[in-house]
């Protein structure tokens, strides 16, 4: 009954949009490409800004957002409002001890405890990210000379269920982080047939099944940044699917 619509005074967007997850970066981002912010019907629960630095196609930047409703009532805006390919920029906390605080992260698929992917049915598809955003990707971080991983990541609703006994499941699983939006991202993406694809940054660190928080570490502020910057180029790239 209730359908994502656009609104009579809502903006057309660019077919790239870049979510950002995290305020800090997402106001980083905005100074970076010198975007500008947009009026639309949602602006109580997150902005939206179009940027269009020098010769870059121009693209959408939106955030911040936390948990899989707020991300995925933003992504499900966006794809309305015109948007087919979809950046995302997050942090997360790694289960694995070779991801310590600021490694980069692909994630090319999830485990989903939240609970939004399951009112959008994928004929039981496993939420998973596009591969050809993938491929961009990782050959935009190589020729940064910046080291990333590729792997399942796992994403709940639950923070502070983030249990030993959860993280030792699915650290003996190979599933590389947890955070709170990826599955669901990805399941409304295969939903809706846009393409998505992720950046994850370590924040902070599970895998001793102790939590060591990372977020006054300079290494997290300059991976995220990097990482900001490998979006901003990809977003604003002409290259389209």
């Amino acid at each position: 009954m209730i359908r994502p619509v656009k609104g009579k005074k809502d903006p057309d967007v660019e077919l790239d949009a870049l979510m950002v997850m995290i305020p800090s970066e997402l106001q980083f981002l905005v100074q970076a490409s010198k975007a500008e912010e947009l009026s639309f019907s949602d602006m109580n629960l997150y902005h939206l800004y179009r940027a269009n630095k020098g010769t870059q196609a121009p693209f959408t930047l939106a955030g911040p957002f936390l948990g899989a409703p707020q991300a995925v009532i933003a992504m499900e805006k966006l794809i309305v409002l015109g948007a087919k390919r979809i950046w995302v920029l997050g942090w997360c906390g790694s289960l694995q001890p070779d991801l310590t605080i600021g490694h980069l992260i692909i994630p090319t698929g999830a485990v989903s405890e939240e609970g939004t992917s399951n009112h959008y049915p994928v004929s039981n598809r496993l939420p998973e990210s596009t591969t050809a955003l993938n491929r961009m990707l990782e050959e935009a971080l190589i020729q940064q000379s910046l080291p990333f991983s590729r792997g399942s990541v796992w994403t709940t609703d639950a923070l502070y269920r983030e249990t030993p006994d959860k993280v030792k499941t699915f650290q003996d699983q190979g599933i590389l982080a947890v955070e709170m939006e990826i599955s669901a991202l990805m399941t409304v993406a295969l939903y809706r047939s846009v393409a998505m694809a992720g950046l994850l940054v370590v924040s902070d660190e599970l895998f001793q099944l102790k939590w060591r928080p990372g977020f006054s570490n300079p290494l997290l502020k300059k991976s995220s940044r990097a990482a900001g910057k490998v979006l901003l180029r990809l977003a604003g790239s002409v290259e389209k699917l």
